[in-house]
């Protein structure tokens, strides 16, 4: 089983690094609950009705993946245990 959400990016940090070809950014991501983010796909008021509030933080040094995040875009995440 799968649960996906929908995050949107809160701040995106470029952090200082010892060589200036290295990137290294923080990305911070809230919950994109209901009625907070208009234009939502479907499906994602009945999620953010028993899951008002989710913060996720990331450190990227891919210069490729930074690409993808941009400060207010929402991003759906799905969470898939993992078997061992």
């Amino acid at each position: 089983m799968s649960v996906q959400a929908m995050f949107y990016a809160k701040e995106i940090n470029h952090r200082a690094t010892n060589s200036p070809a290295d990137v290294n950014v923080e990305v911070k991501m809230s919950a994109a609950f209901g009625g907070y983010l208009r234009g939502l796909p479907e499906g994602n008021e009945d999620w953010s009705k028993y899951t008002p509030h989710g913060e996720l933080a990331m450190t990227i040094t891919n210069p490729a993946a930074i690409e993808q995040f941009e400060p207010g875009a929402v991003y759906r995440v799905t969470f898939e245990k993992v078997s061992q």
